[in-house]
């Protein structure tokens, strides 16, 4: 599990969080030039200014980043008047939280004032927001401790509430009462759940608490921002650890997931429940939202699908089809665009697909993915992360995904044809062979791509001309 007591944070975090010397900062804390520039120039007119949050953060981390955000004690049209006698033009992007962005040599910078939140209304959003003269108060209001950081190249590192130490331990800690935070805010639940998947830390026992206590606060969160956090989670490079260890956070906004948990397969095939293997194959998928995603929906229909045989052992049979439905209503849900979603729909309904590693049988396979190779491409991805998350016998199956894909790499090399549009034959030709408008045009279409797959005929327009009339004159003998 990734979830972690916080004993040892109370007994000594916050020496160690301020232990190391500011000088051993300065390296991994420098800051980009535009964001030094905005810095001065804000503290040249009177006004105390910090970089706060992700790059601080990332910084400790040894992580490049190049999000800077400066919390000044400057209102924000003092700022912007700071900054365009500077010459630097600025936009109004938030001014009723305090928030202005500015351009400096193309690189945009988000500077906000001092401010602590009022009540939240709505689990999201607060009723009002107080702008305050400390920095230690704007830290006091935010999500986590490794968040909550500020940083001065003259002033150092300031660090309140020990979220160095938490970036050293790897521990995701909310700062202050975590009921608290997460009543507030219900996406800082899914945003602890991200960094988890992100960053490969675990989650202070009683934060994952809190965010269990308020997991039901999530459907007030806009479908757009729930879809948001789940894709950044699932091209993480701990998704899977992410999965497994949040699951009862996450099943708020996914409960598709509740039935997979703890789901054993019972059989031969497989040696983790259906939760476990899911979380492999995502782990063992590129990161790429396509075969992420499809990697999440693949088997969430296989608990639906279960029934034990008279030997005990389990049975899935058309799970693939129960997990499209699944996966169909959770894209929907989410608003997902929808010429991804089919994309997934299709990959999950496919995973499973027998194809023999031969060229006949990838076009076959290319023909009835519309042609798609980067999709067939996906599905190899798919194939393989599958074989990697089951049972040690199946490894072989690895192995088969990869010569599918070499054979695809020739297929498309040689400019192969396996689909109606590579034809050297359109619908206007066969009309002019004296096939009927309407669906035999399509027919005598996809039996001359066969006939092309299968070797028996030349991609030749002449040739292809002749097959479809010879196809013609059978369908009419028959008649």
């Amino acid at each position: 599990m990734r979830i972690q007591s916080n004993e040892a944070h109370e007994s000594d975090g916050r020496v160690r969080a301020n232990a190391q010397p500011y000088d051993t900062l300065r390296a991994s804390l420098e800051l980009p030039p535009y964001a030094t520039e905005a810095l001065a120039a804000l503290e040249a007119a009177g006004h105390e200014s910090w970089v706060v949050g992700g790059f601080v953060r990332d910084a400790l981390l040894g992580r490049t980043s190049s999000d800077v955000d400066i919390a000044t004690r400057a209102f924000w049209r003092e700022a912007r008047g700071v900054f365009e006698d500077c010459g630097w033009h600025v936009h109004e992007t938030g001014t009723a939280h305090g928030t202005i962005t500015v351009v400096i040599d193309g690189h945009a910078l988000e500077v906000t004032t001092f401010r602590s939140d009022g009540p939240y209304e709505d689990a999201r959003h607060p009723q009002r927001v107080s702008f305050v003269r400390t920095i230690e108060e704007d830290l006091a209001r935010r999500d986590f401790t490794v968040n909550a950081l500020a940083y001065h190249p003259e002033r150092g590192l300031l660090d309140p509430f020990g979220g160095r130490f938490d970036i050293e331990t790897r521990m995701i800690r909310a700062v202050g009462d975590p009921d608290r935070r997460f009543a507030e805010d219900a996406l800082r639940i899914l945003r602890a759940c991200r960094f988890v998947a992100q960053l490969g830390f675990s989650i202070d026992e009683d934060t994952y608490r809190g965010m269990l206590a308020n997991k039901g606060l999530l459907p007030l969160i806009s479908v757009e921002r729930v879809a948001h956090e789940l894709s950044a989670l699932l091209l993480g490079p701990f998704a899977g650890d992410a999965l497994m260890s949040t699951v009862d956070a996450l099943s708020a906004v996914l409960p598709e997931l509740v039935s997979m948990k703890g789901f054993e397969q019972r059989t031969p095939y497989h040696i983790y429940d259906v939760l476990e293997h899911t979380a492999r194959v995502i782990d063992g998928v590129p990161a790429y939202p396509l075969v992420r995603w499809a990697a999440l929906f693949h088997d969430m229909g296989k608990p639906a699908a279960f029934f034990a045989g008279n030997d005990g052992v389990g049975h899935f049979y058309g799970h693939a089809r129960i997990s499209v439905e699944l996966a169909r209503g959770i894209m929907r849900r989410l608003s997902m665009p929808g010429s991804f979603s089919e994309r997934v729909l299709e990959l999950v309904e496919r995973h499973d697909d027998d194809i023999a590693s031969t060229s006949k049988a990838v076009k076959r396979a290319l023909a009835r993915l519309g042609g798609d190779a980067e999709l067939f491409a996906a599905l190899c991805d798919l194939k393989r992360g599958d074989a990697q998350a089951q049972a040690p016998r199946c490894i072989e199956r690895v192995a088969l995904a990869d010569e599918l894909e070499r054979i695809l790499d020739g297929i498309l090399s040689e400019n192969e044809a396996f689909s109606l549009k590579q034809l050297a034959l359109g619908g206007r030709d066969v009309i002019a062979l004296g096939i009927e408008q309407g669906p035999r045009v399509g027919q005598a279409l996809n039996a001359a791509l066969e006939a092309v797959i299968d070797g028996h005929v030349s991609n030749d327009r002449d040739e292809l001309r002749a097959f479809v009339a010879a196809w013609r004159t059978e369908r009419e003998d028959v008649r």
